[in-house]
């Protein structure tokens, strides 16, 4: 016979939606063949009490053979093969019905007993173990709803070990009631076909043994039948012996590996935090309002499918969606005194949802899982490579007046509406803005880029550094890292009051409503003690770098905090003078503060590093100095001592040149003689003067 359907025992303990809604099917299907059970049995026990009536009750129990066909069972694979054996059961047994009479101890033992024992024992077990499982699932639910409301301020060893262990126990009660029920159902497959044949085998060979005549309506063609019926009896039984024992195998294998599962909170030593998932699936807490101040907590089942947050209830077949995750931020959240809350709101900031996690490792899940999903998704608008060189074109070349338009190209014929917003004094009349970010686009552009804040060196696209040069900020001592979305830029003409970076967040944020610009590009701004550098989240890849010294004013927003911008001093720009200012405009995740501390920092460390460096140059300038004067001083000492050595070559030479009394003579070298030469001259004119 075919296979038979079951319930797989493995997925028990995670109890997911698809599980309940398979447990659902086998339910019914129990219940179909209770009620078609009893049918039977109550057909055959009009056979067996009535024998005045064999002929109706043998007509009624082929007729329902008969009707095998046309029932649903949910799970039927084996309708075909099924009904063809009942069908050629309801032949013979609608022949012998006229000329049969039952016999009520053979009736009982062949017949009436397997049947019997089907409906009384399998059957009640089955809706016994159903009433356990519901209970020990309530009970799971009720531990669980108490250890989700345990206090994160006021922890309680005793409280909390207690709500661990009723946690345990009832997870573990559900697990095995859980795994014992479906052993149950996927037993009860092979108990149906065994109930449906072993009576009707034991009906026919009742029949064959009392009247002792086979040739007239038992021919030996029906006993092979029976006898084909019988061996297949046996193997379903042997089938079903070697899977009962696979499977109590395998829940004994279950229990002893999902013990430590049963905890709620696991250890994160034996079960470290996995942050390289980009989907996740589990059961949360969500928080539902219900009031001004009151709120419920539902539990559901939640996955992640692309872009998308689905939920999904127990017994239903699919998820619905929850939310739209797509470029949504993520961060955890102190809510109602609860642990492992989280926050997701969507990227227009207008729907939110609060979350809880069972397990410290889930809650670090979900967000791991959230951040990587989103780097695998995100996809940033690319400008023209016309428009990037307009960006980066010096301000004292020409430019048509309608050329002001953003590097997405958002606001390409509309120059006149930005023209018609109210700028104030802080602003350069007739500034565009910027709504996205422009990187360099060639090397030859690199000084212009460099010059304007727009770009470091050139990076490899692959996020590999190209010709082993050396990060100018490899060497930082300050190295941190913020997660900002880009809103946009603007030239001011002050650069000296934090009103200019308040009013150019108004009119960005003013411009983006105007003209329905919600998507802002993400990056990660990374703060050294030289500059600051926008990176690609996903490549890695440099997209902007401001250099530390020409970033001369920064601030957050007076009462958003997720807003912060700075303004960058760059050469050239849409002023007569040589220099411009351009103020950056960022959100953050409730970071504008620190980022611009880290920024203040920065540029202290970076002062406090070019004064040592002036006065360790001063200090090199001094000593330079002091040798240079220690050199003149040891070349005058030399000098001194050359003239007083020819002073005492002069002395000698102006004696008379006598003979010694050996006829021995002074002899002079020819430097010596032209010394003494001079010598005399200078002698003369001393005299003479």
């Amino acid at each position: 016979m075919p296979g038979i359907d079951k319930l797989p025992i493995e997925e028990t303990l995670e109890d997911s939606p698809q599980t309940r809604s398979l447990l659902g099917v086998f339910e019914e299907d129990a219940t179909a063949i209770s009620s078609y059970m009893n049918q039977l049995y109550q057909a055959m026990r009009r056979i067996y009490d009535a024998q005045n009536e064999l002929s109706a009750a043998t007509h009624l129990t082929s007729k329902l053979l008969k009707e095998y066909e046309k029932q649903r069972f949910p799970l039927g694979g084996d309708d075909e093969v099924m009904s063809s054996t009942l069908q050629q059961f309801s032949k013979v047994i609608d022949e012998l019905s006229s000329c049969h009479a039952v016999l009520s101890t053979q009736l009982a033992d062949a017949m009436m007993f397997p049947i019997t024992q089907f409906k009384e024992r399998d059957l009640k077990e089955i809706l016994t173990l159903k009433e356990v499982f519901q209970i020990a699932s309530n009970d799971h639910d009720a531990a669980i709803n108490r250890y989700s409301r345990l206090s994160k301020k006021r922890e309680n060893d005793k409280v909390k070990y207690e709500v661990t262990e009723d946690v345990y126990t009832s997870r573990k009660k559900q697990h095995q009631t859980m795994m014992h029920y479906f052993c149950a159902l996927n037993t009860l497959q092979y108990k149906k076909k065994i109930a449906l044949l072993e009576p009707l085998l034991g009906y026919m060979q009742a029949q064959i043994s009392f009247f002792k005549m086979g040739s007239e309506n038992l021919n030996n063609q029906l006993e092979e039948f029976l006898t084909n019926i019988g061996t297949s009896v046996q193997n379903v039984r042997r089938e079903m012996d070697s899977d009962v024992e696979t499977m109590q195998q395998t829940i004994e294998d279950l229990e002893v590996a999902s013990d430590p599962l049963y905890v709620p909170d696991p250890d994160p030593t034996k079960f470290p935090v996995n942050r390289n998932l980009t989907r996740k699936a589990g059961y949360l807490n969500a928080r539902n309002k219900t009031g001004l101040v009151s709120s419920t907590w539902d539990r559901q089942f939640y996955f992640t499918q692309g872009g998308n947050l689905m939920s999904q209830a127990r017994g239903d077949v699919a998820g619905g969606l929850a939310m739209d995750i797509d470029n949504c931020s993520v961060m955890a959240v102190d809510c109602e005194d609860r642990r492992y809350c989280f926050q997701i709101t969507s990227f227009d900031g207008k729907k939110s949802s609060i979350l809880q996690a069972e397990s410290k490792k889930d809650h670090e899940e979900e967000i791991a899982a959230r951040v990587n999903q989103s780097a695998l998704e995100a996809v940033t608008p690319s400008p023209s490579f016309q428009q990037r060189h307009e960006s980066l074109r010096p301000a004292g070349q020409s430019r048509p007046p309608t050329a002001r338009t953003s590097s997405t190209g958002s606001l390409g014929s509309e120059s006149s509406s930005l023209a018609a917003l109210s700028l104030d004094s802080l602003v350069a009349p007739d500034t565009p803005i910027q709504f996205d970010i422009i990187s360099p686009v060639c090397e030859d552009q690199s000084g212009q880029a460099k010059a304007s804040g727009q770009g470091g060196r050139r990076t490899n696209p692959f996020g590999e550094s190209g010709g082993g040069i050396k990060s100018e900020t490899e060497d930082s001592i300050l190295h941190q890292l913020f997660i900002v979305r880009f809103l946009g830029s603007m030239e001011v003409k002050s650069d000296d009051n934090p009103d200019v970076v308040y009013e150019t967040m108004r009119q960005i944020l003013a411009a983006r409503a105007i003209h329905n610009i919600f998507r802002m590009t993400e990056s990660h701004l990374l703060v050294t003690c030289d500059c600051l550098k926008l990176i690609d989240p996903q490549t890695q890849v440099t997209r902007l770098t401001f250099p530390l010294p020409s970033v001369v004013l920064y601030a957050t927003h007076q009462e958003n905090k997720r807003l912060f911008g700075f303004v960058l001093r760059t050469s050239g720009g849409r002023s007569e003078s040589n220099l411009s200012s351009v103020c950056y405009i960022f959100e953050s995740n409730n970071e504008g503060e620190k980022i611009c501390d880290s920024v203040g920092l920065a540029k202290q460390i970076a002062l406090h590093a070019e004064l040592d460096r002036r006065a360790s140059e001063k200090q090199k300038e001094m000593e330079r100095v002091k040798e240079k004067q220690q050199k003149e001083l040891s070349k005058q000492k030399q000098i001194e001592k050359d003239l007083e050595e020819q002073s005492r070559l002069i002395a000698a030479s102006s004696r008379p040149n006598q003979a010694s009394s050996e006829g021995q003579f002074v002899v002079l070298s020819s430097s010596q003689s032209e010394e003494s030469d001079l010598g005399e001259e200078g002698k003369k004119r001393e005299s003479e003067a």
